[in-house]
């Protein structure tokens, strides 16, 4: 069937060097089923459940367990949408490596985009947003 042929060619672009993800995991067509019937490397959790995380306990814990599912089943997991130092430090600490959004730059055009890529730029933001979490505590 269909399926047989599509993951052959996926395992064909992985032994390239290609790595595959699901975007906005957890929205619209994303499953957990593709979790198991597709081979991934990589889960984006959609950014509403980013925004929504301090609005409830409920959203909070259910971000976590997309982080933890994610981390057992050997996946990157990438953490869209943050915009502030609560949410970075809620996912960071349960365990998201990969975070992006608006907290280190709103969509920029090309020119000014060369700042933003010198040399440490992103650690000493990190750095500082961590340590202003630690003085928060």
């Amino acid at each position: 069937g269909g399926s047989e042929r599509y993951l052959e060619i996926v395992e064909e672009w992985r032994s390239r060097g290609f790595k595959f993800a699901i975007d906005d995991f957890g929205t619209g067509y994303s499953s957990l089923s593709y979790l198991t019937r597709f081979p991934l490397d990589e889960l984006k959790i959609d950014r509403s459940f980013v925004i929504d995380l301090d609005k409830s306990e409920h959203n909070a814990n259910l971000v976590a367990a997309i982080i933890a599912m994610a981390r057992s089943l050997n996946l990157e997991l990438v953490a869209e949408g943050v915009e502030t130092r609560q949410q970075y430090g809620f996912l960071t600490e349960h365990g998201a490596a990969v975070i992006q959004g608006y907290l280190f730059s709103k969509p920029v055009p090309a020119d000014e985009l060369r700042p933003l890529l010198r040399e440490r730029h992103f650690d000493y933001l990190i750095r500082q947003i961590n340590r202003d979490l630690e003085v928060a505590v």
